[in-house]
């Protein structure tokens, strides 16, 4: 028999009627604070040891730190997975895993989605203008309402690369901006 919650904070009361426990309010000690060495720690260091604790996983994000070109190749590389990393055997069709991805149904569409929006957030964190992200955006709109049709949707996806596109949109924008 499992225990329920209220057990824990109020045990029951035993057969015979009286509780065997020690009856204490949830403000009083219940006894010393001890150490797995087998030391005791006085409250208030315990106060500030918890004032002073946190999580660091090293400098910051670990995409944080990336310089500007660094991150544009990063994007071409995401954007050539998803649409170009392999080759159909036999033909010279390339698809990426945006194509296998997008054959299970629904749930693919809109991995390879998030994926594809993800792609036009990093454009405009790099300063892409909102004309451009507009575009961008159309282009995995197309690419994900036209992935939601069966087996016609993933030959679709796997024909208009809409990543490679919005890279290649990008990339148009950037060669026209002043170098700094």
């Amino acid at each position: 028999m499992a225990m329920q919650d209220d057990d824990i904070l109020a045990p029951r009361k035993s057969r015979s009627g009286s509780s065997s426990h020690a009856r204490f309010s949830r403000d009083e000690a219940r006894g010393p604070i001890i150490d797995q060495d087998g030391h005791e720690v006085r409250p208030e260091s315990l106060e500030q040891g918890f004032r002073e604790f946190r999580f660091e996983f090293g400098q910051g994000s670990p995409f944080g730190n990336l310089t500007r070109e660094q991150r544009i190749a990063r994007l071409e590389a995401i954007a050539k997975l998803l649409d170009v990393a392999f080759i159909l055997p036999g033909t010279n069709i390339r698809y990426g895993i945006d194509g296998l991805i997008g054959l299970i149904p629904v749930v693919g569409d809109v991995i390879t989605t998030a994926i594809s929006l993800w792609l036009v957030r990093e454009a405009r964190a790099l300063g892409a203008p909102w004309h451009i992200t507009a575009r961008m955006l159309g282009n995995v709109a197309v690419d994900g309402v036209v992935g939601l049709v069966p087996f016609a949707g993933d030959a679709f996806d796997v024909m208009f690369r809409a990543n490679m596109r919005n890279v290649r949109l990008l990339q148009r924008w950037l060669e026209k901006q002043p170098r700094m």
